[in-house]
């Protein structure tokens, strides 16, 4: 029987559990910039909010990252300071890029035995990032939150995906990298879900008994 693997894009192909939020922190706090949580946080989903109601589907990997490094920026009152904004979002762009090229050979492999999907809270213009990053042709869907209308965990956005493969949610494993959206979501349908857990992800108890728990992308391939 066909079968299917979906991903989250943010946090888990681009990086090994490590969500773009706490990278664009690590990043300005490297530059110098004094940065706490309770500040930090709500700049970060509210530059986030924006993209998504402003960002047209042709819009490049970087120019995404550049704008969301800018209004990060503004935010953090460093207006102004167009080589720093440019630092931070180049090295946010080299990182993500050099962990996609390193997941495509599992990536490659994976798609020898399954259909491959990507399931992702974006800004509508995921494909064109996919484009971008080397890695379109290796997903049989890509689902963007902002394109269909719905966001994970809400259980539509899976629906959709296994829909658009001709499956069923039985037929599907599911890899992200949070708990509240991707686990959640993919519970909530019926969907065998893999926690990828991060370095900052605390706890590494997983929502349900019998789930799995990785620390890599690297690990997927001996789990599914």
């Amino acid at each position: 029987m066909e079968r299917a693997v979906l991903f989250d894009f943010g946090g888990t192909l681009d990086a090994d559990g490590v969500t773009w939020k706490e990278r664009f922190a690590r990043l300005y706090r490297t530059e110098g910039v004094r940065l706490e949580p309770a500040r930090f946080d709500p700049l970060f989903y509210a530059a986030d909010d924006a993209l998504v109601r402003a960002t047209p589907p042709t819009l490049s990997f970087r120019e995404t990252v550049l704008r969301l490094a800018a209004s990060l920026a503004r935010g953090l009152g460093l207006d102004g300071d167009d080589a720093l904004v440019g630092r931070v979002a180049s090295r946010f762009l080299e990182g993500a890029l050099e962990t996609l090229r390193g997941n495509t050979p599992l990536l490659s492999r994976l798609g020898r035995r399954y259909r491959l999907g990507i399931v992702s809270n974006f800004y509508g213009n995921l494909e064109t990032v996919c484009d971008d990053a080397g890695i379109r042709e290796l997903f049989s869907v890509i689902v963007d939150s902002c394109r269909v209308g719905c966001r994970k965990p809400d259980p539509r956005i899976f629906d959709r995906a296994v829909e658009e493969l001709g499956m069923t949610p039985a037929d599907a494993t599911f890899v992200g990298d949070s708990p509240t959206r991707d686990m959640a979501g993919a519970r909530a349908v019926g969907m065998r879900h893999i926690w990828l857990a991060g370095e900052e992800s605390g706890t590494r108890t997983p929502c349900c008994p019998a789930d799995r728990v990785i620390s890599s992308l690297a690990e997927l391939e001996a789990v599914l």
